[in-house]
């Protein structure tokens, strides 16, 4: 038994409690850890227990009544990987779930927390975060920079305005479930999600009204939820999502591509989109090269001329050239990243 007081103060199904010789894939080879299922007990608080709780691996307390965990308890969770304690009352998780360092799966959805602590980012092993069906205003905003291994984030269900912009630094997430917040954007550099598989931001109603470009350069997206919003144009971007196989986009007023357009499905959409973004490209009267549009600059030698072949000719340098060590500083350092280059929109102004 977990809880010696257990036995005599509740008359309910005994603790479910199993041995692992597996260790949970990362406890202590020689000792046995322990999987302690407290689950649908009716708990309203947990006793002192009387088990060492360095040798849980496993610890599941959903499906009860409690209202908080106790700070010393989580402390002494040194071997937890999986903590699951969803369908409860919390209002909060303690600070010291910071120490749980080999925790891969936390699962707190269905409570009413209104913030989860800062500490969590010290879970450097999470791969799987569910929050769904809380109070949640906003994540904590570094968290991006910390949780480099969770591959999946669900937080759906809750009062998120936006997202921090360090999302964008989770290099091995696969699935991100933001569907039925409040959120008004999303990060510009979703192109650093690498992995990301499935995408969903649906039915955010009437605060999100546009996509960032960058949700076309998730090379790894498989399916792209963005219905029941207030977008009204989907980024051309997403006519180069080679492997998206499902994209669903009822609810909202589109314009681009047009209602006769998304009727056809997939393909069409992928195909308009395409064609716009390189019908954009191509046309002289949109965008001038930016390799003229340096010139025009003077950070290569020649002279600015009117009409484009003459812009062309003015890259020709002779015998006598300018120095281009202008371009290593702060101003010009971000013009030659990938994203501004493919981007539609030129860094450089008329």
């Amino acid at each position: 038994m977990m809880y010696e007081q257990q036995r005599f103060q509740i008359q309910q199904p005994p603790v479910k409690k199993k041995s692992t010789e597996r260790s949970c894939r990362s406890g202590i080879e020689e000792e046995k850890l322990e999987i302690v299922d407290l689950s649908g007990m009716s708990l309203e608080s947990l006793p002192n227990p009387s088990l060492n709780l360095a040798i849980i691996c496993k610890l599941d307390l959903s499906n009860n009544n409690l209202q908080n965990i106790p700070e010393s308890l989580t402390a002494r969770l040194l071997n937890m990987v999986v903590l699951d304690v969803h369908s409860n009352q919390l209002r909060s998780l303690p600070n010291s779930v910071g120490c749980l360092s080999k925790l891969k799966v936390l699962n707190v959805s269905g409570n009413l927390i209104e913030y989860l602590p800062k500490s969590i980012e010290n879970c450097r092993a999470l791969e799987e975060l569910n929050a769904n069906f809380n109070k949640l205003s906003q994540l904590p905003d570094t968290m991006g920079f910390e949780l480099l291994n969770l591959k999946k984030l669900s937080v759906n269900s809750n009062k998120l305005v936006f997202l921090p912009r360090s999302t964008s630094h989770l290099t091995s997430l696969k699935i991100l479930d933001a569907r039925l917040n409040c959120l008004r954007s999303l990060p510009d550099d979703l192109e650093n999600l690498i992995n990301l598989e499935t995408l969903n931001v649906s039915q955010n109603f009437q605060y999100l009204d546009t996509l960032p470009y960058s949700i076309g350069l998730l090379l790894s997206l498989v399916e792209l939820d963005v219905s029941y919003n207030r977008v009204k144009s989907l980024p051309d971007s997403i006519g180069c999502l080679k492997k998206l196989q499902k994209l669903s986009v009822e609810g909202n007023p589109l314009v681009s591509p047009p209602p006769e357009v998304v009727e056809q499905g997939l393909h069409a959409v992928k195909e308009y989109l395409c064609n716009k973004m390189n019908s954009a490209h191509q046309s002289p009267t949109k965008k001038k090269s930016w390799v003229g549009k340096l010139v025009k600059y003077g950070t290569f030698n020649g002279h600015a001329r009117s009409g484009p072949r003459e812009e062309r000719e003015a890259f020709i340098v002779d015998h006598e050239y300018r120095s281009i060590d202008g371009l290593a500083s702060p101003r010009y350092m971000g013009m030659f990243s990938p994203r501004r280059l493919f981007s539609p929109r030129s860094y450089f102004s008329n």
